[in-house]
């Protein structure tokens, strides 16, 4: 399971790492950030990721507990720009914020309709052979993006990151899971509570038809209702990597929990029929 870091924000650092530190020790170490997270917050433009860097500087040995990731190309008041030259400076400005040398994973945020996949090419791969960057991965793409891109890319992507969970079904449809089975690619499922509303009472019909099933099998279980709607995400064979949200450690707590629950078809495809809101054919 992966911790994203959209609320990462403050500027308290002891209570920003103790959160750090309390996803580290649930298990959960796959940190997801980007360069845009902090605007949404009422920060600056790379706020959460220079929060991260104090606390790594106060913290040095987290960073060897930590696959630590981050994302590019979302340029405020543009707002999408993947050209070589941008990438290529935001991953250096994400370095310095982060205070590392190297990111495990650099993901391109949202693709760029201007931007070749060429020139998005040449700009990992020059990343990636200067050090900056161990592997790369994209965001909120399409299958077709996906293969542009890799058709100028002399190395393999390492992963996809779609927006997935039971009340937004479509990388089962649409081909993002089939084609990261058939690439072997890491998903990053964002917003695996469909944006908070499997935590709340969903308010449409279809929300309440899956909650309902959720916390049927959550009692059956004794555990809570977001651990199924994680354990739902996370039993597709592509296997994705629920980002969990909450900036809270219990919460952290209880969403490792779904690592430890399987279901059974029967109980999969009762989840996936409440969130179609129609009969399978």
């Amino acid at each position: 399971m992966a911790w994203g870091m959209w609320r990462f924000s403050g500027d308290d650092v002891a209570a920003a790492r103790a959160r750090v530190e309390a996803a580290l020790d649930a298990g959960v170490n796959l940190l997801d950030t980007a360069d845009i997270y902090g605007p949404d917050n009422g920060e600056a433009f790379g706020a959460a990721e220079a929060l991260l860097g104090r606390v790594l500087a106060q913290a040095p040995a987290l960073r060897d507990r930590m696959v630590l990731a981050s994302k590019a190309g979302i340029e405020m008041g543009v707002p999408y720009n993947s050209s070589a030259a941008y990438l290529e400076a935001a991953c250096e400005a994400s370095l310095r914020r982060l205070g590392v040398e190297r990111l495990d994973l650099f993901q391109i945020h949202r693709p760029d309709s201007l931007a070749h996949p060429a020139e998005v090419a040449r700009a990992l791969d020059r990343l990636r052979a200067a050090g900056k960057i161990a592997e790369a991965g994209v965001s909120n793409h399409t299958p077709a993006q996906v293969a542009a891109l890799r058709a100028h890319l002399p190395f393999a992507l390492a992963s996809v990151q779609p927006e997935f969970s039971a009340l937004n079904i479509a990388p089962l449809y649409d081909g993002v899971l089939d084609q990261a089975l058939e690439l072997n690619l890491g998903v990053m499922a964002w917003s695996p509570l469909g944006g908070g509303r499997l935590g709340e009472a969903a308010g449409d019909e279809r929300g309440r038809a899956v909650t309902a099933v959720l916390d049927r099998l959550a009692g059956e279980r004794g555990v809570e209702r977001v651990a199924i709607a994680y354990a739902w995400v996370m039993a597709h064979p592509a296997r994705p990597i629920p980002i969990i949200g909450t900036q809270r450690p219990e919460r952290i707590a209880q969403a490792v929990a779904a690592a430890h629950i399987s279901l059974n078809r029967t109980e999969w495809y009762e989840i996936l029929t409440a969130a179609r809101g129609a009969p399978l054919p």
